[in-house]
């Protein structure tokens, strides 16, 4: 016979459930959504902190179990969708001529799409497994950018990584996403983050790519609002609140056709 969760289990059930759909969570706004006192919360967080499940931050917590599998788990999710996806954003760069690709599953697919194209373009990139890909287009000039190598995202990051990418100005960034809400884009990743972060600021106009599970939630560190110069190419249409979000900040959308084959 299962044993029953005592209550402060299931509280403690409720503070995991609610860090990973919001993984910031403060004190106060965690003692209102499950209407016990902050004193209770502390008691929970210091005890969920011991035992490993979030680190304290002041004021609240952050849940330290990954927000995303390893790369190589997640190149084998969503496929079909990802492949349409890459497809769909290869087509919006017809005049782009130089540009920047982030790392995750999603731009690694977009690449493999990207290598079939048949024009000269300078790319630069923090993956290696994208640098990798892209060069075998010998009309391609690929420009790996330095920095201390992340083996898990497949990418480097630091301060070498940061002062390379400003030096660059470039027509289009290409970048995935840990999730995506009414606001903008988040990363489960600091360190990928603020790569991330410092493309999208040398570019003229941002790109997207994200499939539908990445929308509607929340992760570790923004790295992108909506605005004018931004795209999103994903595999669905938007709910009414995300439309309305997107049509105040001026963004753009684009829904890869799920009848297209790669």
């Amino acid at each position: 016979m299962q044993r029953r969760q005592s209550k402060k289990e299931r509280r403690q059930t409720r503070i995991l459930d609610a860090l990973k759909h919001n993984p910031a969570k403060r004190v106060n706004e965690l003692a209102e959504e499950l209407e016990v006192s902050p004193e209770t919360i502390r008691r929970d967080l210091s005890e969920l902190d011991a035992e490993g499940s979030i680190r304290r931050t002041y004021g609240g917590a952050v849940r330290t179990s990954p927000l995303e599998p390893a790369l190589a788990d997640r190149m084998k999710l969503h496929v079909q969708a990802r492949e349409q996806i890459a497809a769909c954003a290869v087509d919006a760069l017809q005049d782009v001529e130089n540009l920047y690709i982030g790392g995750g599953a999603t731009t690694l697919h977009f690449a493999r799409a990207l290598r079939a194209v048949e024009r000269s373009l300078t790319i630069l990139t923090a993956s290696f497994e994208i640098a990798i890909e892209l060069a075998a287009n010998p009309l391609f000039k690929v420009i790996s950018v330095p920095g201390r190598v992340e083996l898990q995202e497949g990418l480097v990051h630091g301060p070498d990584t940061l002062r390379f990418i400003a030096d660059y100005h470039v027509q289009a960034a290409i970048i995935g996403a840990s999730a995506i809400d009414e606001v903008g884009v988040s990363e489960a990743h600091p360190s990928a983050a603020d790569v991330y972060a410092a493309m999208i600021q040398q570019a003229e106009h941002t790109y997207v790519v994200a499939d539908r599970s990445k929308i509607g939630h929340k992760s570790l560190k923004r790295i992108l609002n909506w605005n004018e110069r931004t795209t999103l190419v994903t595999d669905c249409e938007l709910s009414r609140e995300m439309q309305q979000s997107f049509g105040t900040a001026g963004a753009n959308l684009a829904v890869a056709d799920s009848q297209r084959r790669p």
